[in-house]
């Protein structure tokens, strides 16, 4: 999981929800739709530099949904809230016919603040711990294990799936540092912490900077 910083939502959305009056009400489930809607999803993407927000994997519009960080069932009132808006992938199986078994869709109505770690705290990456066959383990720290543990099983972020995905980044990851100073891969673990050239961010980079901090 990474750390997630709102931007501000935008302007073509905030004029939508302030069109409410006696007669017409924003809603997400009768009238949120195109244009404003895409235009949320675009500017969700972006300021996640295209990862999931849960597992950290590629995303695109196509490939993701809009997330409710906390559940419109149980706060209706922040349904159109930017805040509590983030985009989460598909989490699909990969046997067909494809289910859903991960992140957002997994996570569904749940939702518990003192047991939730969510990728809108700055500490959210603190939390965790990997493995270089790409487990996600809780961190070490008795006061986040309980969070941890809790939040790894219900967005089912150790399946198999995940699992083999994050390996297969953090190898080559490690490929790369064949050759490198102690200097060098510090560079490298920065540059895993910032966008590319195209706005992106490397998936499953928190993985990846935890095994090349850790390792070396």
């Amino acid at each position: 999981m990474k750390y997630i910083k709102k931007n501000r939502e935008p302007g073509q959305f905030t004029s939508w929800k302030a069109l409410a009056n006696d007669y017409w009400q924003p809603s997400w489930d009768n009238n949120f739709q195109a244009p404003e809607k895409p235009i949320v999803h675009d500017a969700l993407l972006k300021e996640q530099g295209f990862i999931c927000c849960y597992c950290g994997m590629r995303i695109t519009r196509q490939a993701s949904h809009i997330e409710h960080l906390k559940p419109r069932s149980q706060y209706p009132s922040l349904a159109l809230e930017y805040t509590n808006l983030i985009a989460s992938c598909q989490g699909e199986s990969e046997e067909p016919p494809p289910i859903p078994v991960h992140c957002g869709h997994e996570k569904k109505y749940w939702y518990e603040a003192k047991l939730m770690v969510s990728p809108l705290e700055p500490n959210c990456e603190a939390f965790f711990k990997y493995t270089g066959a790409g487990e996600i383990q809780p961190t070490d720290d008795p006061l986040k294990q309980d969070a941890a543990i809790t939040t790894i099983e219900k967005l089912a972020l150790n399946i198999d799936k995940l699992k083999n995905m994050r390996k297969l980044a953090i190898d080559a990851a490690l490929d790369a540092t064949q050759g490198l100073s102690y200097e060098e891969i510090q560079k490298l673990v920065q540059g895993y912490n910032e966008l590319n050239n195209t706005g992106e961010y490397t998936p499953f980079c928190a993985a990846i900077i935890y095994i090349l901090k850790n390792y070396f």
